[in-house]
């Protein structure tokens, strides 16, 4: 093992090199994640806009199952699927675990909830703001929901962005389903676990690099995305 020094010279230096290994964990992991929260958002924020402008028996209790589902732990995510997808379970058939896809399904499981709760929140206090004006207009649910979704926009945004910052720092539940298989299934937060076990600094070292460029890009865009929804609530 190097002291941090050399490893962390050594990690700019396979940084430096687009080392192919690294360039390949990294590349899995954004495919992965980016997928998830695509999935997420587009089954979340439906969900949450309904929830926003309707009322029905139990809405209160779905919305404070949903708000509690924003903690599920994610090795209990990972375990379940594991249980589904395994062969003897009833997905089996379909050969997902180990795969990328049984990744995808895990981080989809633990940020939809989060992107039902923020959206939903967002969008109630909406549509709150926009009653009066929605019942002049004598609007359909269906339509309230497809105009406070394209109001919300980039207040929306934030929430996918939100649920991409999961997803992309998630270890537990994508180690359990996806098997942290070399040049298949491994990616940034399984590979940095692994390799310090190994004593591998520059590799681990480099990857948490990368991770905590995208956690400060992903920051950085939340804040410009208030301000524009801000500029945008002003104009």
């Amino acid at each position: 093992m190097q002291n941090f020094g050399e490893a962390f010279g050594y990690a700019v230096d396979l940084l430096i090199r687009a080392d192919s290994d690294l360039l390949e964990i990294v590349g899995l992991s954004l495919y992965v994640s980016l997928s998830a929260t695509f999935l997420a958002c587009l089954l979340g924020l439906p969900m949450g806009a309904f929830l926003a402008v309707t009322r029905f028996p139990g809405r209160g209790a779905v919305v404070v199952l949903f708000n509690a589902l924003m903690g599920l732990p994610p090795v209990v995510v990972g375990l379940v699927l594991y249980m589904y997808l395994s062969r003897s379970g009833p997905l089996g058939f379909l050969g997902l675990l180990y795969t990328p896809t049984a990744m995808i399904l895990a981080q989809t499981a633990l940020i939809a909830p989060i992107v039902v709760a923020l959206s939903r929140q967002i969008l109630e206090d909406m549509n709150a703001e926009y009653s009066e004006h929605f019942r002049s207009l004598a609007l359909r649910p269906g339509q309230i929901v497809g105009a406070l979704l394209w109001d919300g926009r980039f207040a929306l945004m934030t929430v996918a962005l939100a649920g991409f910052g999961r997803a992309i720092a998630e270890v537990g539940a994508v180690m359990i389903v996806g098997g942290n298989i070399d040049h298949l299934t491994r990616v940034m937060t399984t590979a940095i676990a692994l390799e310090t076990s190994k004593g591998n600094l520059p590799l681990a070292l480099a990857l948490g690099m990368i991770l905590l460029a995208l956690a400060m890009i992903v920051t950085a865009s939340v804040q410009g995305l208030r301000i524009s929804a801000e500029r945008h609530a002003n104009a």
